[in-house]
């Protein structure tokens, strides 16, 4: 089966798949496992506490594969600045970047005269628009039941792909409830030419910093069990519902702000989940596509399984 779409082309890829940013968990083990196996893996850049540690991740990367990866920037995380790491990334040579979050603007400009290729995150066909206006190679668009930061319009990705492809002349990506090959068939049909995918690359053996409880859970868990948090701030997050976004909810329903929700949604109680397994003492973001998980595969495992799955419908689609 010819997987060639104008994604792959632009990322110099063999499967149109995409690993998301995933805070505190895409480093160099993931994402050049995920670039080995035909996608395009990334790391996180804001996640680092200084721009020589991203450095020391992208050289690991190039250790590990000599296929297209990138580095995503979180630029909606309270402001950090992040010229300093992305000219890391400008003087290493970094083939893409993907941003989430935040106005990419800034990113755009400093990226100016390069050939890295430039990739935006949105949750809304408007947000697609502007990602096109201002360079976006191409547009990764995010329905509700995707985990971490969504859009607040609460549109699912089986309607907001379509609009989002009638609104733009780039490619677009689809992302959210993604998981499997069906899926990837799902968006290509929607005028999608690639997928990214976020929950279903945690639970995997190569994303290590992940705690193998985190992982379990995703496993064992179902679409009904997460939460959407930080509604009330504007910033809509789906993660894993345990006591811990109750209390969160909770916080919310009496309408407090951010000095008192601060300590429940910070960095450091999503790490003590994701990284300690203190699973009542934090969260940790996952999708609505943790119901479609029933395994931890290598990444190797899942793509081969997902391309297999995918030419199946594909096959039967010619019929």
């Amino acid at each position: 089966m010819n997987w060639s779409t104008r994604v792959t082309e632009i990322l110099n890829i063999k499967y149109p798949i995409i690993q998301g940013g995933l805070a505190y968990l895409a480093y160099s083990d993931l994402a050049a496992a995920v670039s080995n196996a035909g996608g395009l893996g990334q790391i996180t850049a804001m996640s680092l506490s200084s721009p020589e540690l991203l450095r020391e991740e992208i050289k690991k990367v190039k250790k590990l594969t000599n296929k297209p990866y990138g580095v995503n920037f979180a630029i909606g995380q309270h402001g950090r600045p992040f010229a300093d790491f992305l000219q890391v990334v400008i003087e290493e040579e970094v083939p893409v970047v993907s941003m989430t979050g935040g106005n990419p603007a800034p990113i755009f400009a400093q990226l100016d005269g390069t050939s890295i290729k430039k990739l935006v995150l949105v949750a809304a066909r408007r947000q697609a628009v502007k990602a096109e206006e201002l360079g976006a190679d191409a547009v990764m668009v995010v329905g509700q039941e995707g985990g971490g930061h969504l859009g607040r319009d609460d549109i699912g990705t089986m309607v907001l792909i379509p609009q989002v492809v009638d609104a733009v002349s780039i490619p677009v990506i689809a992302s959210g409830g993604i998981g499997d090959g069906r899926g990837l068939m799902a968006a290509l049909s929607l005028g999608a030419e690639g997928i990214e995918m976020g929950t279903r690359f945690i639970a995997t053996k190569e994303c290590v910093h992940a705690h193998e409880g985190y992982k379990w859970a995703l496993v064992g868990g179902s679409e009904s069990d997460t939460a959407v948090i930080k509604r009330s701030l504007g910033a809509p997050a789906r993660a894993i519902a345990n006591r811990w976004t109750d209390k969160i909810l909770e916080l919310e329903k009496n309408n407090n702000g951010y000095e008192q929700l601060k300590e429940f949604i910070s960095g450091e109680a999503n790490k003590r989940y994701i990284y300690d397994g203190a699973f009542d003492e934090g969260f940790a973001w996952a999708g609505q596509v943790m119901g479609l998980i029933k395994d931890i595969p290598t990444v190797a495992e899942l793509f081969d399984r997902m391309i297999k799955e995918a030419e199946q419908i594909r096959a039967k689609w010619g019929q």
